[in-house]
């Protein structure tokens, strides 16, 4: 770190062009305002780095930091003419996080400081207004309270409902100057009660403590959490930003607001938000009162809206890009607090983007690369049948679109439970805090019953793409009995409910959800994204219903169709194990002669369906006990038979089936005999399915006028004699049908790269290939000696928790082991066979991250889930887009 500390006025920061990794968020955001001339009241910015060094000494603000932070309060004094515990002009102030990346609510603030026994009369004394003085004294009592001391919050939450029955009114608004006065002493009682000190009555001391907590947030569990959800490096830290106080709850032209530049749940441009008269910002995030739609503002204050809407634009052709913005006016007087972009629903980016293109505000690529794949994803997530016919028990704000059914949980800790369990589950809450945080990642949707549109519910759940609804506020629930009610209706946890986050609308039960239809606009970005990308993107399907989503999302053909899938249909299951438990080849084949027929048809449905497309068909896998009883099963049967004796002939049968299963055991089938060790010791099996494929192929040729594009995949090759045999009797076979047929069609013959060898010796295998399909699930087993249904389970998430691994390499490809070995195969494979066609089937084929590593490499095409398609599609261009971006700024 540089030798002096590093904390600068708003002014100071902005000559320097500092970044938002170096001011945070919030002070970047602040010192760039303050650059455009747009007004914000003057402040102090502590750095991130400074939060690092606070750590690495002991979490203790040393002297240099102390006395530089100081330094520029005394000159944050001059510039206002306000000082601390001054008997005329008192100077206050906000000590507020900010971290290089949004966390809304993650961190703490302060407000208010600098007020104290002596300040609170200056302040009532010079406002003529003793309720605004020490309802300010107050909320100072209880932030610093709960933030710095460490008090439960619920404490002071308690006291303030008591004073308000006491008092006989519902809102914090309808307190007196009395009330505030008696609610001031009694926090300071709570005070001293629970930590055994006195409320600092010394600004200084006040803000140096501040300070301390602001970066101690940094480590909350809330925000730890929060990070691990959103991979924002631990490393990164908080900044701490000092800014001089203005006042939304002096008077009743005083106010407090959020806003958006357009609306972030639909995209439309127009200024979206809320505002609360004579309040303070944290009134609005809490949801502790309704607030007012921000265009009544041009009813209550004309001027002041028109000038928030010139920001508004202002703020939008600086940052080119939607913002949310944070405001006080005091007495009439708008003041800009934050501004940051905003965080918006999938539907909304996607129109944003366009009408910004539209606009010449940013380029078409830029458009691609404002689009956030995992985001993305939601506008391909059900919604409910527009047939329902029941009606709703409630009704809330639409805070956040799509819809989710689930039980009802009313903890965050419940929410994570259940759904450890396997169980879909909505959170149910009055309104959310950031202690929530985990409780709403764990939930598909979530149900407050207070708050508006830019609570933190609201803000939160916009930002992971879950449904979510706030203020429903005909829903009353009692957390300590764990149910809700509607009118007569009880709702008791694990009873199943279904939210429309797009309609605010709340129903009992599970009702249908219906797949979306992608819109105009998703499907102009889904263009620009193809103009962009190198990587094709294929479809993993094995059935006509999942070929059609595939090509209704504009998969460009099937990277794999596993034929084991079709092997286990109900209809032909009873005729695969016969055919196991066959004693002969030819007993093996006359069963085999059974299934063709059934292969033969799936195949042309595909054939059909893809027309003009690549279809890649994997012949048989899964090792041949897979389609038998498994071992725990049959056993019994046979012991019961035999014990009672009373089906002799079911017996005997049994026992065949049994002594199959014994013969077909294996310790670690995954490693077993499967594949094409399981062809060349079978080759009928390999035989059938061949012949299936190209009787299928050449009927479709007949029927339709065109030859399907047929690709045959051979796995778990290790060895290149192993593909050069399967060659042979894949090539022996098709070139029998093909001529019995009296038709020709170019096919194309690969393997499945997953094992380390196969890649390691790729160039000797490439001699027998037409392609390579690299399997990253089992080459990830391989890699790592993990077995994947068991260590998913057991200790993954230990070792991603704990930064053992960087993340679960099941779900993005681990770069430095599997992706190498991807890298080495593909590019030796092609120096050996120039016109070898490599692509990725594994799950990892789906996943942005990973699509991201595969454009680097030797890779063609990708292949992903008929639902992942879309999001493929933009990964693969934003890839390419970073890509040249890179390589532009090391020419």
């Amino acid at each position: 770190m540089s030798e002096k500390p590093e904390v600068y006025l708003f002014e100071e920061a902005a000559k320097l062009n500092m970044t938002k990794f170096e001011l945070g968020g919030k002070g970047y955001g602040l010192v760039e305002m303050t650059k455009i001339g747009l007004p914000v009241p003057p402040g102090i910015v502590i750095t991130t780095r400074m939060c690092n060094e606070y750590f690495k000494k002991g979490r203790q603000l040393w002297p240099e930091l102390k006395n530089l932070i100081i330094e520029k309060v005394h000159k944050l004094e001059e510039k206002t003419g306000k000082k601390f515990n001054d008997d005329q002009n008192p100077l206050l102030v906000s000590v507020r996080s900010g971290a290089p990346y949004s966390m809304p609510g993650m961190m703490d603030t302060v407000l208010n400081l600098g007020i104290n026994d002596k300040v609170v009369k200056v302040l009532a004394r010079k406002t003529q207004d003793e309720r605004f003085a020490y309802d300010t004294y107050r909320r100072f009592i209880q932030m610093f309270g709960k933030i710095v001391m460490k008090i439960p919050g619920e404490l002071f939450d308690k006291e303030l409902e008591k004073l308000k029955e006491e008092l006989k009114v519902k809102q914090d608004i309808e307190v007196t100057a009395e009330g505030w006065k008696v609610l001031v002493e009694r926090y300071k009682k709570i005070v001293k009660e629970n930590t055994g000190k006195d409320l600092p009555q010394d600004p200084w001391e006040q803000l140096f403590m501040a300070v301390g907590a602001v970066f101690d947030s940094w480590w909350n569990q809330r925000a730890i959490e929060y990070r691990k959800i959103y991979k924002i490096p631990d490393e990164l830290g908080t900044a701490v930003n000092i800014v001089m106080m203005v006042f939304g709850n002096l008077d009743d032209r005083s106010g407090t607001g959020v806003a958006f530049t357009r609306d972030p749940s639909t995209g439309e441009k127009k200024l979206y938000g809320e505002v609360l008269i004579r309040a303070q910002g944290e009134d609005v995030v809490a949801g502790i009162r309704t607030p007012l739609p921000v265009e009544k503002l041009k009813e209550i204050m004309p001027e002041v809206y028109q000038q928030l809407l010139d920001v508004a634009n202002k703020l939008e052709a600086y940052f080119k890009d939607v913002q949310d913005i944070e405001f006080t006016i005091e007495s009439g007087k708008l003041y800009m607090l934050q501004t940051r972009n905003a965080k918006r629903t999938a539907i909304a980016a996607v129109r944003i983007a366009i009408d910004m293109v539209n606009e010449g505000l940013i380029s078409r690529e830029e458009a691609v690369l404002r689009i956030e794949p995992g985001q993305f994803l939601t506008l391909f997530y059900k919604q409910i049948d527009p047939n329902n016919k029941v009606k709703p028990v409630a009704k809330g704000l639409p805070a956040s679109p799509g819809a989710a059914v689930g039980k009802v949980v009313f903890t965050k800790e419940e929410a994570q439970e259940w759904k450890k369990r396997g169980e879909r589950v909505i959170l149910v809450r009055p309104e959310t805090t950031p202690e929530d945080i985990a409780g709403i990642a764990a939930a598909d949707g979530v149900l407050t019953s207070r708050g508006g549109m830019t609570s933190h519910a609201a803000v939160v759940t916009r930002g992971m793409g879950k449904p979510c609804i706030v203020g429903a506020e005909s829903i009353k629930i009692d957390l300590e009995k764990k149910v809700f009610y509607v009118d007569s209706t009880a709702v008791k946890e694990g009873d199943l409910i279904t939210i429309d986050g797009t309609t605010g609308n709340v129903y009992v039960g599970e009702l249908q959800l219906v797949e979306p239809q992608i819109s105009k606009e998703v499907a102009t970005i889904l263009q620009w994204a193809d103009q962009f990308r190198r990587l094709k993107v294929r479809a993993n399907a094995d059935t006509p219903e999942m070929a059609a989503k595939a090509r209704e999302n504009m998969a460009e053909g099937i990277g794999l169709a596993r034929t084991e899938r079709m092997f286990n249909a109900p209809d032909r299951l009873e005729l695969v194990q016969k055919m196991i438990l066959a004693e002969t080849p030819e007993e093996r084949k006359r069963y085999l002669d059974m299934i063709k027929p059934l292969q033969k048809n799936d195949f042309k449905a595909l054939f059909r369906i893809m027309k003009g497309l690549p279809v890649t068909i994997r012949l048989l896998d899964l090792p041949l006990h897979e389609f038998l009883p498994k071992l725990e099963e049959i056993l019994p049967e046979v012991v019961e038979l035999r014990i009672t004796g009373k089906d002799p002939k079911l017996l005997q049968e049994k026992e065949k089936v049994l002594k199959r299963v014994m013969e077909l055991k294996e310790y670690n089938p995954m490693m077993g005999q499967r594949g094409v060790r399981l062809a060349l010791q079978y080759p009928e099996i390999y035989e059938m399915q061949v012949s299936a494929i190209f009787e299928a192929a050449t009927e479709v040729y007949k029927e339709e006028g065109e030859a399907p594009i047929v690709e045959i995949m051979v796995s778990q090759v290790s060895e290149a004699e192993e593909l050069r045999r399967a060659r042979e009797i894949i090539n022996r076979v098709a070139e029998d049908v093909m001529k019995k047929a009296g038709v020709k069609i170019k096919y194309k013959v690969g393997t499945m790269i997953e094992t380390p060898r196969a890649a390691l010796t790729a160039s000797k295998i490439a001699k027998y290939a037409d392609f390579f399909s690299f399997g990253t699930n089992d080459l990830t087993q391989a890699t790592f000696a993990f077995s994947r249904d068991d260590v998913e389970a057991k200790f993954i998430p230990f070792y991603v928790e704990n930064k053992i691994l960087s993340a679960d390499p099941f779900a993005t490809l681990d770069g430095d082991g599997v992706g190498r070995l991807v890298a080495i195969g593909s590019k030796e494979g092609k120096e050996s066979n120039p016109e070898l066609e490599v692509g990725i089937c594994g799950e990892h084929g789906g996943d942005p991250d990973s699509i991201e590593k595969f454009n680097d490499m030797s890779v063609d095409y990708v292949s992903a889930s008929p639902y992942r398609i879309p999001i493929a599609r933009l990964a693969a261009a934003q890839a390419e887009l970073k890509k040249k971006f890179r390589a532009s700024t090391t020419a």
